[in-house]
């Protein structure tokens, strides 16, 4: 990707769940400052820990003010690491998720994070679906009240049917169904869509379409090019169009960078002066 004009009129956040994933988490947003980056957002990072010590929490908080980097977005407990692909759904995970909101929605507050995300969690074997969504709106509604209190949105994201084959978000269309949903229930208004721009064109999605179909529910954008799920140049994607697509569509907010490292230098595509968040 040689023309960066598009890109300059965004701002960029770079997940520290994937990139810099060689160094400790706690050596991540300083690596990321180093790189010349000034946001960061986050996947759970406490593992299966839903209600982390006092400790852990206290020394991710001082990671990231030390390093003068902001934190801009948070998953809720989402058992990532277990192979899952969150918990909002899971009949076993009621209790678990409710307990993890306020954790996750004051650690998000505390370094300045305006978003929480909620994956939706796979479908269960046995468990009868729409006994899972009744319970997924129960507790989505109560995650877009924690966000409400710290002035964030909630987040409901579709991911891609390849990898993620028991997941039932696997759409634009379904996961702002679901936003859609929760914004009715709650009157807030604060339920967004994630438009992971990765995940929607691993499903075969027209990606112009969608940003033009949803612009109005569109609460924060992801990228990764496609088929490999490295940086921006390695795959297929048009990331000057997407980017420009965006800003006619009015989104102003920032862009994730969620990608495996493909190359010696994953931000060579960015240059510098364009990874400070504006």
């Amino acid at each position: 990707m040689k023309d960066v004009t598009a890109a300059a009129k965004h701002s960029f956040t770079v997940n520290l769940s994937i990139l810099f994933g060689e160094l400790p988490l706690l050596e991540r947003p300083a690596a990321a400052a180093a790189a010349g980056f000034t946001a960061a957002e986050l996947w759970w990072p406490f593992g299966a820990e839903h209600q982390p010590a006092q400790a852990e929490l206290d020394a991710l908080r001082k990671a990231f003010t030390d390093a003068g980097v902001r934190l801009t977005g948070l998953n809720l407990v989402d058992d990532l690491s277990l192979g899952a692909r969150g918990t909002v759904s899971l009949p076993a995970e009621r209790e678990r998720f409710r307990a993890n909101v306020p954790v996750a929605a004051d650690l998000a507050a505390s370094l300045g994070a305006t978003a929480l995300n909620a994956l939706y969690g796979n479908r269960t074997p046995g468990a009868d679906p729409a006994e899972q969504d009744a319970l997924a709106l129960e507790n989505l509604v109560i995650a877009a009240r924690a966000a409400h209190e710290i002035g964030a949105v909630l987040l409901i994201e579709a991911l891609n049917a390849v990898e993620s084959p028991d997941y039932p978000l696997v759409t634009s269309a379904a996961a702002v169904e679901v936003v859609d949903r929760v914004n009715a229930a709650t009157g807030l208004g604060n339920a967004r869509f994630l438009c992971d721009l990765y995940h929607l064109a691993r499903g075969g999605e027209d990606l112009g379409a969608v940003i033009d179909a949803y612009a109005d529910r569109i609460g924060h954008v992801q990228i990764a090019d496609t088929p490999g799920r490295g940086e921006p140049g390695t795959g297929e994607l048009d990331f000057e169009d997407l980017f420009a697509r965006l800003s006619a569509a009015g989104y102003t907010g920032p862009i994730g960078l969620e990608y495996r490292p493909a190359g010696a230098d994953p931000f060579a595509w960015l240059p510098r002066e364009l990874r400070a968040a504006k």
